[in-house]
């Protein structure tokens, strides 16, 4: 056979066979090496942070480089930037005058300190002088209180708040008679400047007479010592 026939011939049978080769390549499907398992430097869905960070370190060179950070946490004994502070306490003076109060159409009258500032609210009067406040409010009531009817309903004004804790709840003996005293801390409103609060303590007692209770509510700044003034505020007050 003639070269040029033979060199034609050649080149056909390798043009089938190229033909052939493409086709093969197209038609068989690949088949993974590892069913159902992530490719390898890829990362699962469901792995922890650790297992993520693993997956990272073993990925082959040129490989994009990830850092798996864990969320942070305050530090052990970290203070919380939400709690109130501990202020300057500012007792009340030693020589500080008291004058009588009697609310309109009261059935009592009770002595605050001369020359706080007074604000009628809603449901009370409220006397203050810096973190120093007494609250006075009255109602009509067929019972008289209880150590479990206080903690039952007596708090629910400042129970729901988060810096409220109970410390104790007893019976007292004042002039007027009888009542309830609940002491407890909590957080006072906001500085309007700083934005923080102030960590109050505060006694609440709650007395009972002819169908009248009345709650005095006596706060100031953790710390301070206001036993005697707190004394002279409770005992008092006196029935019309």
């Amino acid at each position: 056979m003639p070269k040029r026939v033979n060199a034609a011939v050649s080149l056909a049978m390798l043009g089938l066979l190229a033909g052939a080769c493409r086709q093969a390549t197209r038609s068989v499907p690949v088949r993974p090496t590892n069913a159902g398992a992530p490719a390898s430097g890829s990362v699962s869905p469901f792995a922890s942070a650790s297992s993520s960070s693993e997956v990272t370190k073993r990925a082959g060179a040129g490989a994009a480089a990830t850092t798996t950070v864990p969320a942070s946490k305050p530090a052990p004994g970290a203070v919380n930037p939400n709690a109130p502070e501990l202020v300057e306490p500012g007792d009340i003076p030693d020589n500080q005058a008291f004058v009588a109060f009697s609310p309109a159409g009261g059935t009592f009258t009770v002595r605050v300190p001369e020359g706080w500032a007074r604000t009628a609210k809603a449901d009370a009067i409220v006397f203050t002088d810096k973190y120093n406040s007494i609250a006075i409010n009255s109602m009509g009531t067929t019972v008289a209180p209880t150590p479990d009817s206080v903690r039952a309903v007596g708090l629910t004004d400042v129970s729901s708040d988060p810096t409220f804790r109970l410390l104790d709840v007893s019976t007292v003996i004042r002039k007027a008679g009888g009542g309830v005293l609940a002491k407890y801390e909590i957080g006072s409103t906001a500085n309007k400047v700083t934005g923080k609060k102030a960590l109050l303590a505060v006694e609440r007692f709650v007395f009972f007479h002819n169908g009248t209770t009345v709650l005095l509510t006596l706060s100031g700044a953790k710390g301070a010592d206001n036993v005697d003034p707190w004394r002279t505020v409770s005992d008092s007050l006196a029935w019309k």
